[in-house]
């Protein structure tokens, strides 16, 4: 019987994606100067799984790479070799490239091989300074000052491989073993077959074979017994040398020294934490899977054996209905919108997922453009737990990339310069992540100058984006931040300052059916506010009817609904009217006019104003009912029909028909135009 090992390779890139995270995260904290040994052992661990992983899938190419760091990792854990600085980056690049070629071994894709052998032979120059395994002969060699770094020593080991009987059952492979061995030398084997029964009594999950194998190599007996640690408890293994060590002469490269190997690493160090920032920086390609707490799928399950109960008791009523039953029915119908709405409840928590996912990226980002940057910065995350829709997550990632480089390089200042503003050198970048009502709320809050409001008046001014006797507040001075191409950086760089990315943020945030802020106080800091709706799949919605037709407005967006007076409103460029609530006023914008469609009520006094808010402004919504208040379910209707200014989606009622959700914030710009009657499509968009 074969198995489909194939399968197993999503579990297989999912965990190994996860054991770079903890490598990553364990190296950015390691201290150099009194290593806490656990988190070494964690590094190594996740190593060794990612090595004995991808050699029993196959991954060839993963698995070399991997040897040279582990046997690095396992003499540091030995105390044989400390780390300096520079090996910890090589450490964190590392990182990279084994994350680079585990992508592409997962999407198909051709491996970057001289990037690899490229790192992969920096790691061996510093294995090679230490010389671990010197033996006997060569440190004679030495105290008689004679220098072997032009021979090599090679041996004849004989292996003697007895595997258990359930060795196949373990998921091992002696082949895979065999193959490993091959890679340091030459091999030769001998197969066993005295314990092969007959063919009646032969089981395919069982070993019946052994082997005795004749290896050829410089490795070490360290590095022998390496190939089969996976199997150690699964069989009876014998090493040792069997013929005397030889040596033979081998070209001395000059680049192969410990101090050209360092050298070539200062020259890529630039270039490598560049690539490293990039690659931290942007969103991984999504993935397809999540893993779920047992407590959720047990309250998912118990949920859906309620529905079989609901359903059945409804059941009976088709088979046998009578009039005096009715009230069983309702009571029935009314059990199955409770079980429902639970079991929707559930499904959505399933996609939850606490935000750590994507607060893990920051450590590395910080650490390396702080280090490109000649800045000390001390990164803060709290709210790590806070829990939201997965595909949220996804999409926020790379807007939350942009705000934190950003802070980095415009916010936080050069030690020198925070010294004499009487700050702390160190920089401090908090991320906070919380839910209010029914929203995300992320926090991105840095102690550095903050935005200077008079350079981007002026840069606005210069740009012709604001009139020079124009007057703006603080708030509308921060918004120019977000317009297209703006920017205040005095140099251009390979972070920031080109005027690209602001106006992105905004704009992914939007689609996200969020919104963005920022509050900053010149020499103090800034805070940019992300608020996301928690998932995109379903929200809470108020039905609303103009004319003849149905629209949903999200909850989250109202503020209150209200009769309204025609002496609190004024008319002002022909068309635009401005209803005074309190002691503000706000537009009207008139649905049946944006969707041009009839409705029943012309004048203000006869219909209702849903008063909503976004990105910090209000409008009045003028309907001509209010009808119930219902979770939706959210369908594109990009993906289905095409983009529509004014509207996010649609949904599909109880009744069968259409209903088209309504966008806030897209109606709030439309308002905030003059005349936009006029200036706005007419949409023709037929709602139920």
């Amino acid at each position: 019987m074969t198995i489909d090992m194939t399968q197993f390779h999503g579990v297989f890139f999912e965990e190994s994606f996860e054991g770079l995270e903890i490598m990553e995260s364990e190296l950015l904290e390691l201290v150099l100067n009194d290593p806490d040994i656990e988190a070494i052992n964690k590094i190594f661990r996740a190593a060794h799984s990612i090595k004995g992983g991808s050699g029993s899938f196959g991954f060839t190419d993963v698995t070399n790479f991997t040897h040279v760091l582990e046997t690095l990792l396992d003499e540091v854990r030995a105390g044989k070799h400390k780390l300096i600085q520079d090996e910890v980056n090589l450490l964190l690049t590392s990182v990279d490239c084994l994350r680079d070629m585990l992508s592409a071994s997962r999407d198909g894709n051709d491996i970057d091989k001289e990037n690899v052998q490229s790192i992969q032979n920096d790691l061996e120059r510093v294995l090679g300074n230490d010389s671990p395994n010197e033996t006997s002969s060569e440190k004679d060699n030495k105290e008689n000052g004679n220098s072997n770094e032009n021979v090599q020593t090679v041996s004849d080991w004989g292996i003697d491989f007895l595997p258990h009987i359930n060795l196949f059952q373990t998921g091992n492979d002696p082949l895979r073993m065999f193959r490993e061995l091959e890679e340091f030398g030459e091999l030769t084997a001998e197969v066993n077959i005295s314990k092969l029964p007959h063919f009646d009594e032969y089981d395919v999950e069982e070993s019946y074979l052994s082997w005795s194998l004749l290896l050829k190599t410089d490795a070490s007996e360290d590095k022998i017994k390496e190939v089969f640690e996976w199997v150690e408890d699964d069989c009876d293994l014998t090493i040792g040398i069997i013929k005397k060590q030889e040596t033979i002469e081998v070209e001395n490269e000059s680049d192969k020294s410990p101090e050209a190997g360092v050298a070539t690493g200062e020259r890529r160090k630039s270039e490598d934490r560049r690539k490293a920032t990039d690659r931290r920086g942007t969103a991984s390609s999504e993935s397809t899977s999540i893993r779920v707490n047992t407590d959720k799928i047990d309250a998912l399950i118990n949920m859906v054996g309620e529905l079989v109960i609901t359903q059945s008791m409804l059941s009976q009523f088709s088979e046998d209905f009578d009039v005096g039953n009715i009230d069983k029915l309702c009571d029935g119908l009314k059990q199955l919108e409770r079980n429902t709405r639970e079991l929707q409840e559930n499904v959505m928590q399933i996609r939850m997922l606490p935000i750590s996912f994507s607060f893990n990226r920051f450590p590395r980002l910080v650490h390396d453009l702080s280090s490109k940057l000649n800045k000390k910065i001390e990164l803060k995350l709290t709210g790590e737990a806070t829990e939201l829709d997965k595909t949220v997550m996804e999409k926020i990632g790379d807007p939350m990339v942009h705000l934190v480089r950003n802070s980095i390089d415009h916010g936080i200042e050069m030690p020198e310069e925070r010294l004499a503003a009487g700050k702390p050198e160190t920089g401090v970048l908090h991320l906070n992540a919380y839910h209010e009502g029914g929203n995300i709320v992320i926090d991105i809050e840095d102690d550095g100058a903050g935005l200077n409001k008079e350079r981007i008046l002026q840069k606005a001014k210069e740009r012709g984006l604001v009139k020079e006797d124009e007057v703006l507040s603080d708030d509308k001075i921060n918004e120019l931040v977000f317009r297209a191409g703006f920017s205040t950086a005095e140099q251009v760089s390979d972070v920031s300052g080109r005027g690209v990315g602001m106006d992105v943020v905004r704009r992914n945030i939007h689609d996200l059916g969020g919104v963005v802020e920022i509050k900053s106080e010149e020499g103090k800091g800034s805070t940019f506010t992300i608020r996301l709706p928690l998932t995109l799949a379903i929200l809470d919605g108020q039905l609303i009817r103009v004319g003849n037709h149905t629209y949903i407005i999200p909850l989250v967006s109202i503020i209150e609904s209200l009769q309204t007076s025609r002496d609190h409103t004024k008319s002002i460029a022909g068309d635009a009217e401005l209803y005074r609530l309190r002691d503000e006023y706000i537009p009207v914008v008139r649905l049946h006019s944006v969707f041009n469609i009839q409705c029943d009520s012309k004048k203000l006094d006869d219909g209702l104003l849903v008063v909503v808010e976004a990105e910090g402004h209000k409008v009045g919504l003028f309907v001509d009912d209010l009808l119930a208040q219902q979770q939706v379910v959210i369908k594109s209707l990009e993906t289905n029909f095409q983009k529509v200014e004014g509207v996010s989606g649609a949904t599909i009622l109880g009744d069968g028909t259409v209903a088209m959700i309504l966008d806030v914030s897209s109606l709030i710009r439309l308002s905030r135009e003059q005349s936009y009657y006029e200036k706005s499509p007419v949409l023709n968009i037929q709602a139920a």
